[in-house]
C-alpha cells in the first residue's frame, strides 16, 4: 500500500488461531466489561445519589469513573465482536476514532489522577485551607482542565499520526488501534513529525508524574508527624488507593512506551497492551472501595434501593 490514501481498513492481532480460543477470549473480555461497566457505574450511581459525598474527592472519583468507562468501552467491544464474529478488520476511520477516543480518555485519567494527588496534599497538608483552595467553582475548573487538555493533546496525535503515509501493509500488531503500532505502518522517514509530539506529551506526563511524586513524599512526611495511630491510618486510607491507582496506570503505560524494542514480540505488547488499557478500568472500583467506609456504605445503599426497588414492580403491576 503505497499511502494512507488507498487503506479502506486495517488488520487488528488476534487472541486466538482457533474457533474455541477466540469463544473463550470472547467470553472472559465479556466478564471482565461487564464486572467493568457494574463496578464504575455503582460508583457514578453512590457519588451522585448520596449527599454525603458531595466532596471534591469523590467528585473527582466520579470523573475518573466516566473516564474509566469510556476507556474500556473504546478498545474490549471492538475486540470481542471481532472474536465473536472470527474476523481481524476494522474501518480506517473506526481505527481513527478508536485512537482519539483511547488517547483523550488515557490523558484525561491521568490528568485526573495528578489533580487527585493535589486534592490530597492540600487535604493532609493544608487542611485549613481546603475549603477555600478545593472550593466547588476551582474542582470543575481543575476537572474541565483535564478532560480539554486530554481532548486537544488526542486531537493532536490523532492528526499527526493519520496525516502520515503508510507504506508497510494495514497489519496492526496489537488488539486495538494504538499510535505505536500504527507508526510502524509508516514511511520510515515520515514518522518523526509524531515522534516529535509523543516526546512532547511524555515530558509533560514525566511532570504530572513528578508532582504526584513530590506530593506524597509531603503527604508522607505529615502523616508521620501525626502523634495518634488512628489519625495516620485515616490518612493512609485516604491516600493508599490513589496511590496504588497511580502505580498501577504509570508502570504498566511506561512499559508500553519505553520498552527496548530488543525485547518487544506481539505476544508481549497484546499481555502488556491488556494490563494497562483492561486491568486498571477493572481495578479501580475495587481499589477505592475497598478500605472506604463511606463509600462502601454508599454502595449498599444502591445495591439495597435498586433491589428493594425491582422486587416492589411485581406487586405494582399486579395491583
Amino acid at each position: 500500500m503505497s499511502n494512507s490514501s488507498s487503506l479502506n481498513e486495517f488488520l487488528l492481532l488476534p487472541f486466538a488461531d482457533t474457533p474455541e480460543l477466540q469463544l473463550l477470549h470472547f467470553w472472559l473480555f465479556l466478564g471482565i466489561y461487564l464486572a467493568t461497566l457494574l463496578g464504575n457505574s455503582l460508583i457514578i450511581t453512590a457519588v451522585a445519589c448520596d449527599h454525603h459525598l458531595h466532596t471534591p474527592m469523590y467528585f473527582f472519583l466520579l470523573n475518573l469513573a466516566l473516564l474509566d468507562l469510556g476507556s474500556i468501552s473504546t478498545t474490549v467491544p471492538k475486540s470481542m465482536a471481532n472474536s465473536l464474529w472470527n474476523t481481524r478488520a476494522i474501518s480506517y476511520s473506526g481505527c481513527a476514532a478508536q485512537v482519539f477516543m483511547f488517547v483523550f480518555l488515557l490523558g484525561g485519567e491521568f490528568s485526573l489522577l495528578t489533580v487527585m494527588a493535589y486534592d490530597r496534599y492540600i487535604a493532609i497538608c493544608r487542611p485549613l485551607h481546603y475549603g477555600k483552595l478545593m472550593g466547588t467553582r476551582a474542582c470543575v475548573k481543575m476537572a474541565a482542565a483535564a478532560w480539554c487538555c486530554s481532548f486537544l493533546n488526542a486531537l493532536l496525535h490523532t492528526a499527526n499520526t493519520f496525516s502520515l503515509p503508510l507504506c508497510q501493509g494495514n497489519t496492526v500488531d496489537q488488539f486495538f488501534c494504538e499510535i505505536p503500532q500504527i507508526l510502524k505502518l509508516s514511511c520510515a522517514d515520515s514518522y518523526l513529525r509524531e515522534v516529535e509530539a509523543l516526546v512532547v506529551s511524555l515530558c509533560l506526563v514525566f511532570g504530572c508524574f513528578v508532582f504526584i511524586v513530590l506530593s506524597y513524599v509531603q503527604i508522607f512526611t505529615a502523616v508521620l508527624r501525626i502523634p495518634s495511630e488512628q489519625g495516620q491510618h485515616k490518612a493512609f486510607s485516604m491516600c493508599l488507593p490513589h496511590l496504588a491507582v497511580v502505580s498501577l496506570f504509570v508502570s504498566t503505560t511506561a512499559f508500553v512506551y519505553l520498552k527496548p524494542s530488543s525485547i518487544s514480540s506481539p505476544s508481549l505488547d497484546l499481555v502488556v497492551a491488556v494490563l494497562y488499557s483492561v486491568v486498571p478500568p477493572t481495578l479501580n472500583p475495587l481499589i477505592y472501595s475497598m478500605r472506604n467506609k463511606e463509600l462502601q456504605d454508599a454502595l449498599r445503599n444502591v445495591i439495597s434501593w435498586t433491589f428493594f426497588s425491582s422486587s416492589k414492580i411485581p406487586f405494582a403491576l399486579h395491583k
